[in-house]
Order: structure tokens, then sequence, then C-alpha cells
């Protein structure tokens, strides 16, 4: 009989030559169990994922619940169902009052396609601008915005009359103009190794869109659900947008995303065609009560107000002359080294040696990924700290 390793490779669709490999039997908090019972502390919560841990208590008991009432009912939007209610309401309470209408998708990469329809239908325009470096997803649309032509070489022609700027350049926001549709940006950059934007960048940026009738469309999906120290990033910053994009975080481990809207700029999907955004299993009932469960465990535990403490200690404990930068917004951090050849066996030594797990960025392969679930504990940072000093020390030394 063949393993799950052996099945993984022969039988599932592989996405790299190099794939971790990492057999895991169960999780639980900030720690993963291969067989034999291995431990892992993770600490890039499945790619900004596991916000309030692997299996928080709360997260099961509301999908347990669920179990024992429905599961897939009807296609979105059709059937009122107690679970999608709840959540667009209580999501709507952690926003602006103009954030009032929320489209649930299964994925970060269909809320941006939804946004990015949304966009055009509300303006009646077809330019679409974004960042270079940025990321926002593998569908063709969200490809389209992603700023990394080595990403998408290989899969053009894609959507047209797209153009880049360069995140925190404000001479570039020039480029924003009145045949413009929307102006797609990750309020924190991620994939590019967390770029925080300078002071002053995102008010000229909405500023921008608002002059020229321009759609700004926040991408959260990696920084939202409390991942920088505020439920979402941009309240540090003083701006409304026009679109939120989540996902990832916001589903305590389950898949969901959304996007939110005025709800005079969403009924565009309402008509010229009736059903202009269409899902079959967005907004699933167990998916939107682990979410619901998952807002509630952030705000009622309180996990926001020790964010940036969190975030201090891992940069006073992760000292070393081959670190050359630690940059980041709350509990995403980015740890820079000098290359990738540096790197990488860190990363290795750090999983095998250590249990340890961690990652670099897509389009910022010189720095290591810290995005651990916001319930970690003091011990556990000390813990990774001094397991990465270790690793770094070995590679380096």
């Amino acid at each position: 009989m063949l393993t799950p390793r052996q099945l993984f490779l022969r039988h599932q669709a592989q996405t790299s030559d190099t794939p971790l490999l990492l057999e895991i039997e169960r999780a639980e908090g900030v720690y993963m169990y291969g067989p034999g019972g291995r431990r892992y502390l993770d600490l890039i919560s499945g790619i900004g994922v596991s916000n309030v841990g692997h299996r928080h208590p709360r997260v099961i008991g509301a999908i347990q619940q669920q179990l024992d009432k429905y599961l897939h009912l009807m296609v979105y939007g059709e059937v009122v169902q107690t679970p999608q209610a709840e959540l667009a309401h209580a999501l709507h309470l952690t926003l602006p009052a103009v954030l009032d209408a929320v489209y649930f998708t299964n994925s970060g990469a269909e809320a941006v396609e939804g946004a990015l329809k949304l966009a055009k239908r509300h303006t009646g325009r077809t330019e679409l601008i974004s960042c270079h470096r940025a990321y926002h997803g593998s569908t063709h649309g969200a490809l389209s915005v992603t700023g990394s032509e080595g990403f998408k070489q290989s899969y053009r022609p894609l959507l047209p009359d797209v153009r880049h700027i360069e995140y925190n350049a404000l001479p570039d926001l020039a480029l924003i103009t009145s045949r413009t549709a929307a102006v797609i940006v990750e309020t924190v950059q991620g994939e590019a190794g967390v770029r925080v934007p300078h002071p002053g960048y995102l008010p000229a940026l909405r500023q921008r869109c608002t002059e020229t009738g321009t759609l700004l469309i926040l991408d959260e999906i990696q920084c939202g659900f409390g991942r920088t120290g505020t439920f979402w990033a941009f309240e540090q910053f003083g701006i409304v947008p026009d679109v939120l994009l989540c996902a990832k975080g916001m589903g305590g481990g389950m898949p969901i995303g959304a996007f939110i809207a005025p709800q005079e700029i969403m009924a565009g999907f309402k008509s010229n065609p009736v059903l202009g955004h269409c899902t079959t299993f967005g907004g699933h009932p167990v998916s939107c009560v682990a979410s619901l469960a998952t807002l509630q465990v952030i705000q009622e535990e309180n996990l926001l107000a020790g964010v940036t403490a969190k975030a201090a200690l891992f940069r006073n404990l992760l000292r070393h002359p081959a670190i050359r930068d630690v940059r980041g917004l709350g509990l995403l951090m980015a740890v820079e080294f000098d290359s990738y050849a540096v790197l990488k066996p860190i990363i290795d030594r750090a999983l095998e040696h250590e249990g340890i797990l961690t990652d670099w960025f897509l389009f910022c392969d010189n720095s290591l990924r810290l995005a651990p679930p916001l319930t970690i504990s003091e011990a556990e940072i000390k813990e990774a700290c001094a397991a990465l000093q270790r690793a770094i020390h070995y590679v380096v030394s």
C-alpha cells in the first residue's frame, strides 16, 4: 500500500520540483505535528491564514454546530443563510459606515477578480493600475495585476490595459487619470518582502483616486484580520478605500474571502446583466461561521493588544551580523539577509534540526517571512528566536 507521501508525489499536482514534503498529522495552536509526534513551530500561519492559531476551540465549535444544521443550499445570493448574514453584519461593524455591502468568495484571488469586475462596471472604464512587485493572486485577472513579469510571462496574453506603478513613489500617482477604473494596492506589500507605506503615501493615493473618479481597491488579503495590530491595516493610515479585499486570516483555517464596497457600487452587479457576478460556493455556511468565530476571538480575546509588543520582541531577539534588516508592521515581518543562497540553508536548517517552519517571499527571496499566529506567546517567541539564531549561526559561521 502506498504511503501518503508516495500518493502525494504520484497523483497530486505539483507546483514545484522541490515541495517541502512535510507530513502533518495534526495541528494545535502554534504547533503542527508529524508522524511520531515530531513538533513544528509554525511561524508563517499557513501563509497568513491561522491568525487565531490552528484549530482554535471556538472556531472548531462553530463548525461543529453548523454541521448539524446545513451545508451548501443554493448558489450565492438567493437564499437567506444566517451564517452569511451575521458575518456580513459583523464585518460591517469593524469598518467605516460607507463600506456596507459584503460579497463572499472562496478565496483571495476570487475577491480580486470580483473587485476588478466591479470597478469596470461602476466606472465604465477599462484601465487598471497596480504596483510593481505586488501579489494579488494566480487566476488570470488577479495575475494580470500582479506586479512581477517573471511570475506571469508564461501565461500571456492576460488582461489588456493594465499598467504598474512603483509602490511608495508619489510621482507615479500622476499616471492615475480619468480613464483609470481602479488602482489596486496592498495596504502593506507582502510578497515584495513586507514593504510598509511611507508617511503620506496612502493619503496621497486616496486623494488622487478621488480627484480622477478612480476606485481605490485595498488588498488586505494578507494583512487584514489583525495581522498588523489593528483589525484592518488601513486604519493606521487615515484613509478609507472604495473596495476592500480580505481572505486568508478571516477563515480561522477555512477557505473564504470577500470584497466589500458601498451598496451603491455593489449594486452594479444587479443589472445589465442580472447576476453580474456569480459563485456557487462563495460564502459557504461552514466557512462563514468559522470566520465569525475568528472575528469574535480576535476581538473578545483582545489579540490586537499584544501584536505590537510581540513584534518588538521578535526584533529584539533576532540580532546577528548576517541579518541586514528586520522590517514589517505588526506580526507581518521580513528578516533580510544578503541573498537567497544565504537564506535558504537557514530555512532548511531551522525546519530539519530545530522544528521551526519559516519561508521566504515570492518577490523578495533574500528575506525570511515571519507571520506567526497572533496567539503566539512570549515563551514561544523566545523559543522560536533562539532556534532561528542557532540555525543562522550554523549556516554563516
